[in-house]
């Protein structure tokens, strides 16, 4: 046994001393390469790739799924601390589905299908009953919050008043409920989400006031329900309306001045700040106006005309007798006359004339501009005092235009204060920012050179030093005595071509050695 390794291991090294040191090489290269090559494809075609199927999870819900994926004989793998798991990626899809059928993710919480199941064979007790009404209240009300976007993790409790007979109204415990959101990063709720928060919870608990419904956020910075009055509507969907109107406004007022600019100085060479205050006092008012008719001498339409004539006819007299002068006669009082007869006529009209009766409900704009701040800077070079003076005039007309409607009186030195328009360099800024300036091109464009000239230096040297190796090698080398071919007596080169072939096949080595000397010679 031991000679035929002897013998097979002489063949060995007797194919490998075959070759040059070179050849060695290349062989030795290919062989290492190719079983670089087999080992790496081996790997990449059998190995199994995992795709991310689930993350977030809590114990419970990463606990179902592995026994899911263990009984059905699925490889999977424990990310983040158990909080994630991944599962082959050809079989991630149905694994997904078949997890959301069974309801095996309920992200901690349970429903009222809970509630179908019985702990016993004969029956649920009244206190376990109670414990599965609200695990499963709890676990809805969580479920319905996890729906909403952005929502992370929730924890409900809620506590409900117990029942008795003996008990009024007022004397009732009411119910409760207070939940704790995790939102995802990154995440801010707005107010009317916020609200549909506490809606959602008090639906779903019966008997519940929002007043008595407590939601927060881990991070602590979750607002109150608008439905609780207070300063709670100020601070949420009213608030977030004016500062949506005025950041809009700014940034509309400030792309119409750099579209304005942009031709004239470039995008790049221009920096416009605008700062306003808006006015968000809604105003209604109602204008009852009564005019005549156009055209009628203003006068209305005649609709009704009556008209009264009378007259009357009648006898008058005094009472005779003689004017008293006694102590309980009124003197000079007249005494008495003679009697005669009276008539008299009385005409009257009356006219009614209708008139044009106008009503006018107005309402004024959800907000004006108050006051107005507008900063231009703009870059030095190629800018002129005049041109930069008709830039500040243009930009003083728009402003002027926008406060035509806030009651201030301004003048034109009060406007100017509220406009600048001001020239500096952008080129240091750009330097400092770490823009690439002239000087910074042409120091990376040196180093780059003088890089390649070291390495071009560098292959150079290694090159002569191998050549010069190689050179004193075949110097070293003894020198064999080399069979002699008269190429002076031959007649054409085929003679020559043939006797270098028979000496090839007869003396392969001297016919090595004669090419070497040959070479070295030249």
């Amino acid at each position: 046994m031991n000679e035929k390794w002897a013998q097979v291991r002489e063949k060995i090294v007797g194919f490998w001393n075959q070759y040059s040191k070179a050849q060695k090489w290349v062989l030795a290269s290919t062989a290492a390469l190719l079983i670089f090559a087999i080992i790496l494809l081996t790997y990449l075609f059998t190995r199994t790739e995992y795709e991310l199927a689930f993350q977030n999870l809590d114990s419970t819900d990463a606990a179902a799924i592995i026994e899911y994926l263990d009984g059905n004989g699925i490889s999977y793998q424990l990310n983040d601390a158990g909080t994630s798991i991944s599962v082959p990626s050809a079989s991630a899809s149905k694994v997904k589905v078949d997890v959301g059928s069974q309801g095996l993710v309920q992200n901690g919480s349970i429903g009222f299908e809970e509630m179908s199941k019985s702990s016993s064979t004969i029956g649920t007790t009244d206190q376990e009953f109670d414990v599965k009404y609200r695990n499963a209240l709890n676990g809805e009300i969580q479920q319905l919050l996890l729906s909403k976007q952005g929502i992370a993790k929730v924890k409900a409790i809620v506590t409900l008043p117990e029942e008795s007979v003996f008990l009024n109204e007022e004397d009732k415990e009411k119910a409760s409920a207070a939940v704790v959101i995790t939102f995802k990063p990154g995440f801010r709720p707005k107010q009317e989400e916020v609200d549909s928060y506490y809606n959602l919870v008090k639906s779903a608990v019966p008997n519940l006031d929002v007043k008595d419904v407590t939601i927060s956020s881990s991070t602590g910075d979750l607002p109150a329900s608008s439905q609780l009055g207070g300063g709670s509507a100020i601070g949420g969907a009213l608030y977030e309306t004016q500062f949506a109107i005025q950041n809009e406004f700014e940034n509309t007022l400030k792309r119409n001045i750099q579209q304005f600019l942009n031709p004239i100085v470039g995008m790049d060479n221009m920096v416009v700040s605008v700062v306003s205050a808006l006015n968000f006092d809604k105003i209604t008012s109602q204008e009852q106006l009564v005019q005549p008719l156009a055209d009628n001498d203003n006068k209305g339409i005649e609709i009704s005309t009556q008209e009264t004539s009378e007259t009357s006819t009648g006898s008058s007299g005094q009472s005779g007798g003689v004017a008293g002068t006694g102590e309980t006669d009124i003197s000079n009082y007249p005494g008495g006359g003679s009697s005669g007869s009276s008539s008299t006529e009385k005409v009257s009209t009356t006219k009614n004339y209708e008139v044009n009766r106008i009503t006018n409900n107005i309402d004024y704009g959800p907000y004006k501009v108050k006051d107005l701040s507008i900063n231009v800077g703009v870059d030095s070079a190629n800018m002129t005092p005049e041109k930069l003076a008709e830039i500040q005039g243009v930009i003083l007309r728009h402003a002027r235009v926008l406060l035509a409607e806030s009651g201030l009186d301004l003048s034109d030195e009060a406007l100017g204060q509220r406009v600048s328009v001001m020239s500096q360099s952008f080129s240091g800024n750009e330097d400092a920012s770490g823009g690439a300036s002239p000087s910074t091109f042409w120091l990376a464009g040196a180093g780059l050179l003088a890089l390649a000239l070291l390495g071009g230096g560098g292959y150079y040297l290694y090159r002569r030093r191998k050549s010069e190796r190689e050179a004193a090698e075949l110097e070293a080398m003894p020198r064999a005595e080399m069979p002699t071919i008269d190429i002076d007596n031959v007649a054409n080169e085929s003679q020559v071509r043939k006797q270098l072939e028979s000496l090839a096949k007869r003396k392969p080595d001297e016919f090595v050695n004669l090419l070497r000397t040959w070479l070295v010679d030249e």
